[in-house]
């Protein structure tokens, strides 16, 4: 089983990802994750990618493509993969083709821009710890500090408003294309199988939407 997760920024791909891996038994593989790691670690890509990130553009493909060979070679990957927010674009798309990496579905959970910018701009962390809170879903007992700590709670760079609206217009401009590119391989190859998902509802709900969806066209 080998899928593709797509959507906005906070549409909920991690949460749903974790549901998927465990049921099919395959490794989720974030670009998210590896570019976080490789930032924290001081890498050169991480370094790299740093200075996008902050400012809410996408990271470079050559940076992405490069993770993510590195990550195919892994032998979980050897029975299915399920790849969470990758690819972005048509030329990250084409690379996993040139790869001959087969896709079976291409699955986008679909969000509306205000509800990802609610999300999103509301959480907080606690740097030292990693907690993270919400404004609105899981605020902290005492306003902008941690509960355990009473330390202040920070916003992180990329989770301003203003640059979550600056990465949805990037979205919307690049990744949204994906989706013609992969209805035309359907038409040629008859994969992969590309369906959309109402994102909006409980983790629960949108599980469901999701299993539905791979179970039907399994």
């Amino acid at each position: 089983m080998r899928i593709i997760l797509l959507g906005a920024p906070g549409a909920g791909k991690g949460t749903q990802a974790h549901f998927i891996k465990t049921k099919f038994a395959i490794p989720q593989i974030s670009t998210g994750d590896m570019l976080r790691a490789a930032i924290k670690a001081n890498l050169p890509v991480g370094l790299a990618a740093k200075e996008l990130v902050d400012k809410g553009d996408l990271v470079s493909d050559d940076i992405i493509l490069d993770l993510v060979q590195q990550r195919l070679k892994g032998p979980d990957c050897a029975h299915g993969f399920l790849f969470d927010g990758f690819p972005r674009t048509i030329k990250q798309a084409e690379a996993l083709s040139a790869l001959g990496i087969l896709i079976d579905h291409v699955i986008e959970i679909e969000v509306p821009d205000k509800a990802i910018v609610e999300r999103i701009s509301g959480r907080r962390v606690h740097p030292a710890s990693g907690r993270v809170y919400h404004t609105l879903f899981a605020p902290p007992k005492i306003p902008d500090c941690d509960d355990d700590t009473h330390e202040p709670l920070l916003q992180r760079e990329d989770d301003r408003s203003e640059v979550v609206e600056q990465r949805l217009a990037v979205y919307h401009q690049q990744t949204a294309m994906l989706v013609g590119h992969y209805q035309q391989q359907y038409a040629q190859h008859h994969k992969p199988i590309y369906s959309k998902i109402n994102g909006i509802g409980s983790v629960e709900e949108v599980r469901e939407r999701l299993f539905k969806v791979l179970d039907s066209n399994g």
